[in-house]
């Protein structure tokens, strides 16, 4: 079970107040001695109350007067630049208020602006906005739109760079004819394959006859002009 939040103001019950400073004291000074033990500094203790006639000294009133000289040695400004009173210490707790009061204020108004703009977009105008609501749901969705523009940028340079890796890697596993010429091995590059057509067979079949047995053939048979030939392109 959690102990509750005490609530840090005076005591006015004289009875509740004297029990809380006994047991308040005899904390600081287990934390004293512990901070002075683990980290092996020199510290002291002073307390005054109006429960004691004689102030309360840990560890000893000797050691205690050796720390005291030990610090008035030191020049005026190091003697207060860590030292804090009462006032300094709650304008500090004020200050740290006012900050984190400022950031949920800010951070509510974000929540507020958001809902707003996911109403806008279900349908609902904007007529019931005042202009510090136009200004700040501006600035939100301007917010959104560059969140969004970055999201972009990274999704298309992580894909493009996945492009130019697997672009790299097929190059890098394919041989070009230059690139085997260059390592000395052997090329055997095969011409593709051409469609003859059935004219042209004809054509070539007859030039070799021709060309073996010249006096067996008749030029009329071997090429074909004007109406002898209705594939001619000329009349």
């Amino acid at each position: 079970m959690t102990r509750s939040k005490v609530k840090i103001s005076y005591i006015t019950k004289d009875s509740a107040r004297k029990a809380t400073f006994r047991k308040r004291k005899k904390g600081l000074l287990k934390k004293a001695s512990e901070l002075s033990t683990l980290c092996g500094i020199d510290a002291s203790v002073i307390i005054y109350s109006p429960y004691n006639t004689q102030p309360d000294v840990w560890p000893s009133p000797t050691e205690a007067q050796r720390v005291l000289s030990k610090f008035k040695k030191m020049p005026k400004m190091d003697q207060s630049v860590e030292m804090m009173s009462q006032e300094s210490l709650l304008k500090q707790r004020i200050e740290l208020a006012n900050k984190q009061l400022k950031r949920q204020c800010r951070d509510n108004r974000e929540k507020e602006i958001t809902q707003v703009m996911f109403q806008c977009l279900g349908g609902q105008g904007l007529e019931n906005l005042n202009m510090m609501d136009l200004n700040d749901l501006g600035w939100l969705l301007e917010q959104n739109m560059k969140d969004i523009d970055r999201r972009i940028y990274m999704l298309t340079k992580a894909s493009h760079s996945q492009g130019s890796v697997a672009a790299a890697s097929a190059s890098a596993t394919m041989a070009t004819p230059e690139a085997m010429l260059k390592s000395g091995e052997k090329v055997h590059v095969e011409s593709p394959e051409r469609e003859v057509s059935p004219e042209t067979e004809q054509r070539q079949q007859l030039i070799k006859d021709l060309m073996h047995s010249p006096e067996n053939m008749r030029l009329d048979s071997v090429f074909s002009f004007g109406d002898n030939n209705p594939n001619a392109f000329f009349p």
